[in-house]
């Protein structure tokens, strides 16, 4: 076993657990998703949160209800079109305070600590998106 083998993350987090407003979808909907790496500050002592996600299809109904941090979070979706890489090849809706955002483009989202967002709809997955998010606290709250 190597001397850093423990900073390469490979799974997601065994026992993780969500915050009530994630758990829903999760129980309903687990055909959809597939997590695939988690990190926090209980899987690498002083690592931050960050969550690893492919989507597979759309869902009937959001994915995360409206909520708010006290810390920066960054939200990101990519489409897996090789030959434009900018397609998201779906579409995903997201609201930002109390405006909707309807997204068909590989984007990055910075979410300033306190704004309120959500909720995120999955709406259409023409071909499969990957998802990660990350914010500098050490547990998903």
């Amino acid at each position: 076993m190597g001397k850093y083998d423990k900073y390469i993350i490979t799974k997601t987090k065994s026992d993780l657990t969500l915050p009530e407003f994630r758990r829903e979808a999760l129980r309903t909907a687990p055909d959809v998703r597939t997590p695939m790496v988690y990190l926090d500050n209980e899987v690498l002592k002083g690592a931050f949160y960050v969550e690893c996600v492919w989507f597979w299809k759309g869902m009937d109904k959001p994915e995360v209800e409206a909520h708010t941090h006290p810390f920066d979070e960054v939200i990101t979706f990519f489409g897996s079109n090789p030959d434009d890489p900018a397609d998201l090849c779906g579409e995903v809706e997201i609201w930002l305070e109390d405006e909707k955002h309807t997204l068909t483009k590989s984007c990055l989202i910075f979410v300033p600590k306190g704004m309120k967002h959500c909720p995120l709809h999955i709406k259409r997955v023409d071909r499969p998106i990957f998802h990660f998010t990350a914010g500098p606290a050490s547990k998903y709250t």
